[in-house]
């Protein structure tokens, strides 16, 4: 690892890290509270994948739709006005929307083929976005004068790749960056995650097997057609399988690849040097 113990830890004038967990375990929030402290790059992976990799995308498909309106169409057409996303570190939601969900098209739902072409359009984008860790850790010291770097993952990393290969290419190149970091939540966050999705559930990202087999299983469970499935209804039915689909990933990548931290503990941290002691103490008991 590129700290192997707590001393080489906190002896590094740069400190970087990666932290990687389910979406709503803290990695964001932890990451802006490094950021606000004055010393940390924040390098937030959607928000390379948004404005990098799948920003024309997600345009288009803003102007696709606005041309379907006669009044913003002639607008559009004539270069009277411009349509783009607004997306920032605290809000996201253009890539998620575009992302989308499958089912019904009058409940909003895409058809299956193009919904998983968008699934492919992100996992390209996703592994882009992360292999590009190396390059912003030395922009954000040599070009900004950051010491130290913080890579805040999305909640897909553990489906594009194998933790337990050696060789794997995106875990070698960001272990070799960066002290991996993983927030490992308790069976009660997991309940909280499932309540919260429930409420309000919002598109992911999956490994093509993994939503192969449950479009599969939901069809034949739901007996209706693939432009009969309710998108909101598909998903939350799918969001429980993906948290226990994903958990012994995470744990292979912590295992293999880095060290782990609960959400208890994140929680408790409110300023870098808390950081800091929570990352040295989990070197310690590894």
């Amino acid at each position: 690892m590129l700290y192997p113990t707590a001393d080489d830890w906190r002896a590094a004038p740069n400190k970087r890290v990666l932290l990687f967990a389910m979406s709503g375990l803290g990695k964001t929030h932890v990451s802006n509270m490094l950021r606000d402290s004055g010393d940390w790059y924040h390098y937030s992976i959607d928000y390379r994948i948004g404005t990098r990799y799948m920003g024309e995308y997600i345009s288009d498909n803003a102007k696709r739709e606005a041309l379907k309106n006669p009044f913003l169409r002639d607008l559009l057409l004539s270069d009277s006005i411009y349509i783009g996303s607004n997306i920032t570190f605290d809000n996201l939601s253009p890539v998620s929307t575009y992302l989308g969900k499958p089912g019904d098209p009058t409940k909003g739902g895409l058809p299956y083929a193009e919904y998983t072409r968008r699934q492919a359009q992100f996992r390209e984008a996703e592994i882009a976005a992360l292999l590009d860790t190396p390059h912003f850790i030395d922009r954000a010291e040599h070009l900004y004068g950051y010491p130290h770097f913080v890579c805040d993952t999305g909640g897909s990393i553990c489906e594009w790749v194998d933790p337990e290969n050696p060789e794997d290419a995106i875990l070698k190149t960001l272990s070799q960056a960066t002290l991996m970091v993983w927030i490992r939540g308790s069976d009660t966050h997991t309940e909280e995650l499932i309540r919260r999705f429930d409420r309000a559930p919002k598109p992911m990202a999956y490994q093509p097997e993994f939503l192969d087999a449950q479009w599969q299983a939901y069809l034949a469970e739901a007996g209706c057609r693939a432009d009969e499935v309710d998108p909101d209804a598909f998903i939350r039915y799918t969001y429980a399988s993906a948290l226990a689909h994903r958990q012994p990933r995470y744990e292979a990548m912590a295992r293999n690849w880095g060290v782990t931290v609960t959400a208890e503990d994140v929680a408790q941290v409110g300023t870098a040097a808390d950081f800091e002691d929570m990352i040295a103490k989990a070197l310690e008991t590894r």
